[in-house]
């Protein structure tokens, strides 16, 4: 997947836009969670960002950034469908990976906090 491509995913678009990308988000996350757990290995990352993103003190630029990539990420039919065994979240990890870059300075302690709870309930 290339730079534009993923530009492209990561655009945070309008208010419209981003309210059905967040409702999205919170209704499909943790199945998707469920599901892609053996196959992104930085899923602890994954879990603080959907905190970080939903959390009403983050900057909006960031939630924004965040909200678009965990919608690509739940997705059952990206870029590459999920199906596909072996290959089908190499999209999901670039994407998320991209959006992780760019805003990793506002996922703070508390957010992995509660990502390692979750994680240990799953």
């Amino acid at each position: 997947m290339d730079d534009r491509k993923i530009g492209e995913i990561l655009r945070i678009g309008s208010h419209k836009e981003h309210s059905r990308r967040e409702k999205r988000v919170r209704s499909s996350f943790f199945d998707t969670v469920r599901r892609a757990i053996r196959h992104i290995p930085f899923m602890e990352d994954v879990v603080a960002s959907y905190y970080c993103a939903l959390d009403p003190e983050t900057p909006s630029a960031t939630r924004g950034i965040l909200i678009a990539a965990l919608a690509y990420f739940v997705l059952p039919t990206d870029f590459v469908p999920d199906i596909l065994f072996g290959l089908g979240f190499t999209d999901d990890i670039a994407v998320l990976l991209a959006a992780f870059q760019a805003v990793q300075h506002n996922i703070r302690p508390e957010h992995y906090e509660r990502a390692r709870e979750t994680l240990a309930d799953l």
